[in-house]
């Protein structure tokens, strides 16, 4: 099942080891399947507040998301991101075939305590 690595970065100005992590990223990821699926886009907010920039980079799946995320040539370059810009990291799967949300209510629902 194919896999994301969602980055929801914040506002940064940029300096050259940002410039640096840029030119390099996708040559830490494309060893594992990974291609960028959103990167310098605009966003628009719809509810709630979206400060900053999201990413989004997809991998065939959650096994090569962590070995990109562990890799000693990510790794290595992290840290040019990481002293310069604020946010969050998450790796997720996608939901599988005939996924059915009202099954994962149906749950949450018995999970309720009686009333």
């Amino acid at each position: 099942m194919p896999a994301y690595a969602i980055a929801h970065l914040q506002e940064a100005a940029p300096v050259p080891e940002i410039v640096e992590y840029i030119e390099r990223v996708a040559g830490t990821f494309e060893p594992y399947g990974g291609r960028f699926l959103v990167h310098a886009a605009q966003h628009e907010v719809k509810e709630g507040s979206w400060p900053g920039h999201v990413v989004v980079i997809g991998f065939p799946g959650i096994a090569e998301a962590r070995d990109w995320w562990g890799s000693a040539a990510y790794q290595e370059i992290a840290p040019l991101r990481s002293r310069h810009i604020k946010g969050d990291i998450i790796l997720v799967e996608v939901v599988p075939e005939g996924y059915d949300p009202a099954v994962t209510a149906r749950a949450m629902r018995e999970a309720l305590p009686a009333e």
